[in-house]
């Protein structure tokens, strides 16, 4: 292994090189924010558009909607809640009541709305739900009928059809 020998005079010129800026030429201090939190890069949100929609009592649309990620206490719960033990077919309304965040405009998701989503929209949560918490991403693998060609799409959004 060799070594390098620095002489004095080049000490000097890396010194000069890497000394910070003064005071006069360092750009301005950048306003004081409130400490924002560090992003850990988890990702605990997740984006939807339902197939068919929500239709509430003054008969609005709402497609879009928000999912966040279940933890242990969501998925608890539900097992003693006294309709999914009269009707265990009820747990999977109350678990996604209580991880939708936001459907349109209504922020309160209860088990109420869920009971009166059409049956495709039901599905399309139930399988949205198990893609972002097994498998921690909303994209599904498939194939083009016509061409059998193999790609992703991401079921988090967007009309069919659209890329």
């Amino acid at each position: 292994m060799r070594r390098r020998t620095v002489t004095a005079g080049s000490l000097e010129e890396i010194l000069e090189a890497t000394a910070p800026a003064p005071a006069a030429e360092q750009p301005p201090a950048p306003a004081a924010r409130p400490a924002a939190p560090q992003a850990s890069g988890l990702r605990t949100e997740f984006e939807f558009e339902l197939p068919r929609g929500y239709v509430d009592e003054a008969g609005a649309v709402h497609r879009q909607g928000a999912m966040r990620l279940a933890t242990a206490r969501d998925e608890l719960r539900p097992q003693i809640d006294l309709r999914v033990k009269e009707n265990p077919a009820y747990l999977s309304v109350v678990l996604l009541s209580q991880v939708i965040t936001r459907l349109g405009t209504i922020t309160d998701v209860h088990a109420g709305i869920v009971e009166r989503m059409y049956a495709t929209d039901v599905a399309f949560l139930q399988d949205f739900y198990r893609r972002v918490n097994s498998e921690g991403h909303t994209r599904a693998a498939v194939t083009c009928p016509h061409c059998e060609g193999a790609f992703e799409v991401d079921l988090s959004g967007g009309r069919l059809g659209e890329s």
